[in-house]
Order: structure tokens, then sequence, then C-alpha cells
């Protein structure tokens, strides 16, 4: 056993009586121990104040590039047409189940698709004046022919909100979640509860349906989200995937996907652990990389990179 020596400051018979006087727990062995013991570190903060499903994807797929745009708060990147397509699409829908009438709807969608400016639209190789018009002409033919699918036979709601925003702070989470749903509506399958529709105009349709991945991290978002808002329980989420190009088979252009909640119990647990580990990461001091396989920000987050701009 080692001999442990009493601290200078004791008086001279507690020295002496070093160390029978200083039984476990008492104030003289916590003052002289203390400066032994290590200091807990307080836990760093994560650099933003929420989680969306696209932010967190975003994180998931190239760092530095999320970084630049949900931390530096950055949007400099010009989008795809396809995305600008469906935004125009979404605009239009948000307006019809809104009240309007279709054509309304349809023309506001225009609007909205006429409104961007050319520095916000990725021309890729149209870089010439006429080019850039020929494709803007394309971006307008391609919206209008998907908006008339999915406003052919539209599907039929009892909406109770449009476009809904809404942040919650979950028990359980590190940091709240943000979604914006398309529409909430009066479930279907469940008396008194919600569903939340989700509306995308794609090239194809998905592979895996309702077991797509993102759908079910989309999902989970919207979950707590229209729960939060509403104050209902939120049953379903009802996925509409709209295919931009005519099928050559004559094949519906549109198509559903139910997610019900009631069977994704083992999902809430992996999402709050996903959710709660990306924080983590987020928030201890890290070197942002690039990842140049990215087909979204691929070229533009090592440009990043290589200059040293973000991180």
């Amino acid at each position: 056993m080692f001999y442990v020596p009493p601290p200078y400051w004791l008086s001279h018979k507690d020295q002496c009586d070093w160390p029978n006087h200083t039984p476990p727990g008492s104030k003289a062995e916590e003052a002289y121990t203390a400066p032994m013991k290590a200091k807990k570190k307080a836990a760093p903060k994560a650099p933003i104040e929420y989680w969306s499903h696209s932010s967190l994807m975003a994180f998931l797929r190239n760092p530095l590039a999320w970084r630049k745009r949900y931390v530096e708060k950055i949007y400099d990147q010009p989008r795809n047409p396809s995305a600008v397509v469906g935004s125009a699409g979404h605009k239009a829908l948000e307006h019809f189940y809104g009240g309007a009438p279709r054509d309304v709807a349809v023309s506001l969608g225009l609007e909205y698709l006429a409104a961007i400016p050319d520095f916000e639209i990725n021309f890729g190789a149209a870089s010439s004046k006429k080019a850039q018009k020929a494709r803007r002409e394309q971006m307008a033919a391609d919206y209008l022919q998907a908006i008339g699918f999915y406003l052919a036979k539209p599907p039929r709601h009892k909406v109770v909100g449009v476009e809904v925003r809404a942040t919650a702070a979950v028990p359980g989470f590190a940091l709240p979640l943000k979604a914006v749903s398309d529409l909430i509506v009066e479930s279907r399958a469940e008396k008194g509860a919600v569903d939340v529709v989700d509306h995308k105009f794609v090239d194809a349709f998905s592979k895996a349906g309702a077991a797509k991945t993102l759908f079910v991290m989309q999902a989970l978002f919207n979950y707590y989200t229209a729960r939060e808002l509403t104050g209902r329980p939120v049953r379903r989420f009802l996925v509409y995937e709209c295919k931009k190009r005519a099928n050559k088979d004559g094949a519906p252009q549109l198509r559903r996907y139910a997610l019900d909640y009631a069977a994704l119990g083992p999902e809430f647990e992996l999402f709050r652990r996903l959710v709660n580990d990306a924080t983590a990461e987020a928030a201890r001091e890290r070197l942002w990389l690039p990842n140049p396989s990215d087909l979204f920000e691929g070229e533009h987050s090592f440009d990043l990179y290589r200059m040293g701009l973000v991180g």
C-alpha cells in the first residue's frame, strides 16, 4: 500500500493524525482529491438548430456541401431543370388543393416557373442564350404535361392543411425536427386521425415502392411534425409519384404508395438513433470532406475543398 502524505494546509494535529481523520467521503478527502479528478467536458453543441429530411440526407451524402448550405447558409447552387419542373408542379397542386380552379392552379405553376431567373438554373451544356431559351421552353412543356397527367384524375381528399410547415421538439431527440407536409388530410384508414400526403414528379417510378428508405425517413419527419401541429393521431404517409414522361404502354402516370405508421415500429427507434448519431457527428470537432461521387453536388463540393472555402 502506498503512503499518501497529508496536505500541507492541515493543522499540525491533523497532520499527525493523518490519514485517520479523513474517512472516505469526508470534506477533507474531497478537497484533497478534487484536483486529481478529471473535469467532465460539456457536450459540444451542434452547429444547427434543427434537422429536416433534406438536411439529414444532405449531411449523410456530402458533409462539406451540407455545411455550406445548412451551417454557413450559402444558397448559391443552381437547380437542375427537372427539380424546377417538380417545384412548379408542387406550386400548382398547392393552389389546386387550396381551392383554386384547375386552370388557375396550372397557370400559377407556370408563372412560378417563368419567374425563376436563369442564374438559378443549371442549364448544363446549354450555354448560349438561344440554347437556354429552348431549354426553358422544354421545361414549360414538361411541366404542362406532368401537371396535366396529375390533374386528369386528381386524388380527392378532405384537406386539413396545405403546404404545412411545422417544427417539433420530441423527447429523446437531440434536436427538434422540422418538415413541410404538402397536404394534411382526414385519414380514411382511422376515424379521427390524419394522413400526410407528399407529391413527387419523377422521371421513373421508385422500384422499392413504399419500402424505399428515403420515403420511410421522410415519413417519420412528417409524423412528428404533423402530430405536433394537429394534436391528432397520424396514421399514414401517402406518396403520389407522377411520371413526367408519357408511358409508351399507356400505363397510369400516377402511382400511390401508403406507409402505415402502425407498421413502422422498429423504424421509429432506428430513426431516433440515426438523428441523434448525426447530431453527435455534426457537433464534434472534425474535418469537413467532400464526396466527389455525389450525383448532385460532387464536383461542386470538391471545388470547395480544393479552394478551402468551407470548413
